[in-house]
């Protein structure tokens, strides 16, 4: 266990949420949530609820903010079977990783999983076993210019090819208009994760699946896939700068929230930065779904999240799912809402007064979260982040102009093959 992993597992907050945590029946429960400002102040505030009304108490565990480190805390941890957590909040993209440890919620859950969005559930489960419950969720979404749009008579683009030609016109004008920073798209170009998300995007809208099938069969090798990457690649050095090979998200949140970019693509979290008072597009920034890809093509978004799982080596199991199913519930899902601008997985939370009065732009949300396609976590398990790695590093390549779309999907097709050993993931 390296210093950092092994400093988080020591250090337990000092922190006993409980009513009745002195009863002899009572239970401590330990969860590992995240530990960054408004999250962590409503997972306490809600852990306490649950505590107060069980006569139970909770312990949060001290983990790091870094999702790959917590990530290779966590793994470090179950692998040795040890109980020093019993809840866990992972990524959407980590639950299959995890698999093999997690504890199947779907004898607790009593079917409220039928009542969320089906992507995040077909998402937490693996072998038919339900093995994480949604927080909150995330995908991709496109923001605009509304001002420019109207400006330059221009409507908000359906397609990819769309995207491109108005981009181009408002770059161009605003340009000629005395802006010389101004660039028509921005997005996450660097060789990470983030890049596997949105060049996901842009393959499932085009028709070319989601990399390697729900079966388990690698789809990548397709006309369509080296039609997107083909697409994605014509945007770098036109629309997009060549610096967007090293964007992630807050570097491609910068040019966009200083007025140098038409469109964006990010997560919804950019959208509360965009609106604060010393925003320069404050009130000038619309949000939709992303473009599909052609006029046959459909609109993809992939998604993204936080999920609660159970250690299967938890000594109270069944006090665990309680807990989860009380923190992953509408009511607690309605308050990180208001209160956090999360969004909810429970589709009916998306016409909630209170939570639409507190987020306007949710209500354009639904339709992208619903739309929302899962990165093939599930299928791939452990040997995901080997698949995730080929994946951006064949796309970034072509996004760079030292590989071919057909050459580069070509090679990646083989290596995924390496990794599965012929489909045996």
């Amino acid at each position: 266990m390296n210093r950092t992993t092994k400093r988080a597992y020591l250090s337990l907050a000092a922190l006993a949420l409980a009513g009745g945590a002195g009863a002899a029946s009572a239970a401590t429960l330990k969860i590992a949530c995240s530990g960054l400002g408004k999250e962590l102040e409503l997972c306490k505030s809600a852990s306490q609820e649950w505590a107060k009304s069980t006569g139970n108490a909770v312990e949060i565990v001290s983990t790091p903010n870094d999702g790959s480190e917590r990530l290779a805390l966590f793994q470090q941890l179950l692998s040795s079977g040890s109980s020093s957590i019993d809840v866990m909040q992972v990524d959407a993209a980590q639950v299959g990783l995890l698999a093999s440890h997690l504890l199947d919620m779907k004898p607790y859950s009593k079917g409220i999983e039928k009542q969320e969005f089906p992507s995040m559930i077909t998402n937490s489960t693996v072998d038919g076993k339900l093995l994480a419950m949604p927080w909150f969720v995330d995908a991709g979404i496109l923001y605009y210019r509304k001002d420019l749009l109207d400006k330059y008579h221009e409507s908000v683009p359906q397609t990819w090819e769309e995207l491109k030609s108005t981009a181009e016109k408002i770059q161009n004008g605003e340009r000629k208009a005395g802006n010389k920073l101004m660039w028509g798209y921005v997005f996450q170009g660097r060789a990470y994760e983030g890049l596997t998300c949105d060049g996901l995007e842009f393959v499932a809208s085009y028709g070319g699946g989601t990399i390697v099938d729900p079966s388990g069969k690698i789809t990548i090798d397709n006309p369509n896939t080296i039609k997107a990457f083909s697409t994605m690649a014509s945007f770098v050095g036109t629309i997009s700068p060549t610096a967007v090979l090293n964007y992630a998200e807050e570097e491609s949140r910068g040019p966009f929230q200083n007025g140098n970019a038409v469109f964006m693509r990010n997560w919804p979290y950019a959208w509360a930065a965009s609106q604060a008072p010393d925003s320069p597009i404050k009130g000038h920034v619309g949000v939709t779904v992303l473009p599909k890809g052609g006029a046959n093509g459909r609109n993809a978004a992939t998604l993204g999240g936080q999920e609660l799982a159970v250690s299967k080596y938890s000594k109270n199991a069944a006090l665990a799912a309680d807990f989860v199913l009380f923190m992953t519930g509408q009511h607690v899902q309605k308050e990180r809402a208001v209160q956090g601008s999360y969004n909810p997985t429970f589709p009916a939370l998306y016409s909630d007064p209170e939570i639409l009065a507190a987020n306007p732009f949710m209500a354009s949300l639904q339709k992208v979260f619903a739309s929302a396609v899962a990165r093939p976590t599930s299928v791939t398990g452990a040997k995901y982040n080997q698949v995730s790695t080929a994946f951006f590093d064949a796309l970034h390549d072509v996004l760079s102009k030292t590989d071919t779309p057909e050459n580069a999907v070509s090679k990646l097709n083989t290596r995924l093959g390496q990794i599965s050993h012929g489909g045996a993931w």
